[in-house]
Parts: structure tokens; sequence; C-alpha cells
């Protein structure tokens, strides 16, 4: 079950004796633990119902004993192995034996980064006990950042500010659950948050953030793209965080090319591909696709699929030099640039 439809009905839901969380989000993943310990204990006091452990050093026996203690002024016990990927392996024969029968009062949450359905303990675990924890697409973030600022502050957000959020963020849904935060008190008793307190709220110095980059890639300025880079990489920005941003920019001029290339007109493929409106947004993204042109506008999935990998241990390249490469890749000159596209209209 994803996890976006698991939230709005966790606590009335059946509740189940063993969940696994599993994907990338670790945002989600907090989201759901904390909902389904919500409905395991109810009203009592969590310090007495929830135990929290590593899983790389955890023994099978370790667990079994906790979840069939007895709870103590609560309804229910709540073990919650996380990083459970290596214990999973470990003990999947003990886990399939317990599903079959667990205990009656204790609740077993496995926060692992894969769960695959071909094995035997995912397919004795019901549905709705197997949660996908992974980011959702750029529509279904761009959804839940509106339902998120109106149901957790009261508040709603334009359509171009949550754009511009997004552009500015990510799609690293804890930094936007933050960046609203911030932004609902930023606003004061205003109950809409528009882009202009987005520019001025959250938006950092325009020398130094990614849309800073994307603009130097569009010039075809690969030192001054560079000398942003750095400028962030040195002020404490991990590499993995900012290809999170760079890779939501550069998937949305991925798609504006495929569907100009298939005829839509400039506009419209901007709307279908979730440009934001704003003036600035659009003109930068027209000036970086005629920039890289279609050659390397067509090899953006490849490129950002490669760096995915190697920033995550499949290169032997430290990840600071891999986003640089990957920058002055993009932002060099070239000569094959975008054809003219149809009115943007």
């Amino acid at each position: 079950m994803d996890a976006l439809a698991f939230l709005p009905k966790a606590a009335k839901s059946k509740l189940m004796p063993m969940y696994a969380l599993f994907g990338e989000e670790d945002f989600l993943k907090r989201m759901c633990r904390d909902a389904i310990i919500a409905r395991a204990v109810g009203d009592a006091d969590p310090e007495f119902a929830v135990t929290n452990f590593p899983g790389d050093k955890l023994d099978y026996t370790t667990v079994r004993n906790e979840l069939s203690t007895m709870p103590f002024l609560c309804p229910m016990r709540v073990l919650v192995i996380d990083q459970a990927d290596s214990f999973v392996s470990a003990h999947r024969e003990s886990l399939e034996k317990y599903i079959a029968n667990p205990s009656k009062f204790g609740v077993l949450i496995l926060d692992v980064k894969t769960f695959p359905e071909t094995t035997k303990l995912a397919k004795a675990m019901h549905e709705d006990a197997k949660i996908v924890c992974k980011s959702p697409t750029e529509n279904k973030l761009t959804q839940w950042c509106g339902t998120w600022t109106k149901s957790a502050h009261a508040k709603t957000i334009t359509a171009d500010a949550v754009g511009m959020l997004i552009g500015l963020i990510g799609a690293q849904m804890g930094l936007l659950a933050q960046e609203l935060a911030k932004l609902a008190v930023a606003v004061g008793v205003r109950t809409e948050i528009n882009a202009n307190d987005v520019d001025t709220f959250v938006a950092r110095n325009r020398t130094a953030n990614v849309f800073g980059i994307m603009d130097a890639v569009g010039e075809g300025c690969p030192a001054v793209a560079l000398g942003i880079l750095v400028e962030l990489l040195d002020s404490g920005e991990e590499p993995l965080k900012l290809m999170g941003a760079l890779t939501f920019q550069l998937r949305k001029l991925a798609s504006v090319a495929r569907l100009t290339r298939d005829g839509l007109p400039l506009g419209p493929a901007m709307d279908s591909a979730g440009v934001a409106k704003w003036p600035q947004a659009r003109q930068s993204t027209e000036r970086q696709l005629r920039h890289l042109g279609m050659k390397r506008l067509s090899q953006l999935s490849d490129m950002l699929v490669e760096i995915n990998l190697g920033l995550k241990g499949g290169s032997p390249l430290p990840p600071r030099l891999q986003v640089e490469r990957l920058i002055v890749k993009l932002a060099r000159p070239n000569d094959a640039a975008m054809p003219k596209t149809r009115s943007h209209n």
C-alpha cells in the first residue's frame, strides 16, 4: 500500500501484528510509524509502549521476548527495528514463523529499504501492512504540499508558490514540511502563502542556490555554475541533497523536450511538465532548453540514473566530484541547440 493512501485511514484501520515500511522517503516512514504507534497505544503514553532497536546487531530472541512481554500501562507493545534489512535477511525464517502465530499484544515495525513481494514473508503479510514509502511523483508531491499546508497549518498555498518551493528545496518531503512550517509562521495571520513569501522567506542568496546553478547552465557559463555549486558545497550542503533539487529541475527539462519533440507547443509542454508559471521560471526554463539542445536533453534521464547510482556508492569518485562533473557537462557550450518550437500558446 502506498504511504499516502495509508495515512488518512491509519487511525481506523485494523491493527496488524507486523508492518514493513520500505522505500527511501524517511519523512513518510516517520509519519507512518507515528500513525501505527498511535493506533496501537491509543491514549496511553508511548514511553511505556514503544521500544526501538537498531537492526544491524539485533538477534531474534530479543525481538521475540520483547513482543511476548505483557504491556505495562498500555494496551499494546510496539517494537520498531530501524535499518532492519540485515535483520530481516538473517532471521527471515523466524519472522515467517512469527507472522503465522504472532503475539496478541505486540506490534513489530520493520524499517527497511526494500521488501520484495516474492519472499514468503511478504506473501504472508496483509497488503495493508506493507507500506511503500517512496518519493511521490511530481504531481502527487505538488498536491501533498497543498493538503499538508492546509491540514498541518490551516493555510493555503498557491500553485506558483508550491512550484517555486519544490524548485528550491527539491523533492524531499521532510525538508518541504519544515519550510512550509516556517512559511506558515512567517505569513502571520494571512491564510494564503504565495510565491513572494517563498522568495522572501525560503530562497537563499540568489547567487548561491539551485536556481542560480540552473540559470548559469542556461547561459552556458560552466565557471559560474561551478562557482555557485562550490559555494554551496563549501557551506556544508550535501551532494546527494543538492542533486535532489537539481534532479527535480532536470527531469522537467527532459519532459518538456520530449513533449515538444512530439509536436506540443512550448507553453503547454511546460504546463504538462509542471514548470511553474511565474515569468522567471518560464524564461529560465526556455534558456536552459535552448542551451542544452536536443542531444543532451535526450540523455538527461540516463545521466540522472548514472549519478544517482554513483552518489549511493556505485562510483569510485568522491560525491562532490561527481556533481561538479555533471554541472560542467551541462553548462559547457553546445552548438546543437534545441530547434525552434511552435508558439507558447
